[in-house]
């Protein structure tokens, strides 16, 4: 049998375990894919995250058939986590706050699948890098 054709391949950052079927049908709509039969995927998949942003990788087939890749959550929404209620999450501002090298090392090797390395150290810089950016300071 001949692999499927794909059609449509999208990102979409979604709530983990209740992805928002608005957001789905903006971007698959015209897809013709069945939006619901997503949403349940999505769900079941994400349900143990719930609450956490995980970006998926929808590829949507020739027959009408989809395919679900899962991705980690945002660096920046797991700094933001980490740090609890402290971070603001209005866009263009800095979020203050002080990240521990513990929690960076949580965060590192919860986003080593999709980073371009498989050193955690590495991974760190990477991470610290990200939290500096958005005025977190690294301590320990």
């Amino acid at each position: 049998m001949a692999p499927k054709k794909l059609t449509h391949q999208v990102t979409l950052e979604l709530t983990a375990g209740n992805a928002p079927v608005v957001d789905l049908g903006k971007m698959l709509g015209q897809t013709g894919v069945n939006l619901v039969e997503i949403k349940k995927a999505y769900d079941a998949a994400t349900a143990a995250q719930r609450g956490d942003i995980v970006p998926v990788v929808v590829s949507v087939f020739e027959d009408r058939s989809f395919a679900l890749r899962l991705k980690t959550p945002p660096t920046s929404f797991l700094i933001k986590k980490a740090l609890g209620e402290k971070g603001s999450s209005r866009p263009g501002h800095e979020v203050a706050g002080k990240l521990t090298e513990a929690q960076l090392r949580e965060i590192a090797e919860r986003k080593l699948p999709d980073l371009n390395t498989s050193d955690v150290d590495a991974a760190m810089r990477t991470i610290a890098g990200t939290a500096r950016s958005m005025g977190v300071v690294v301590v320990g």
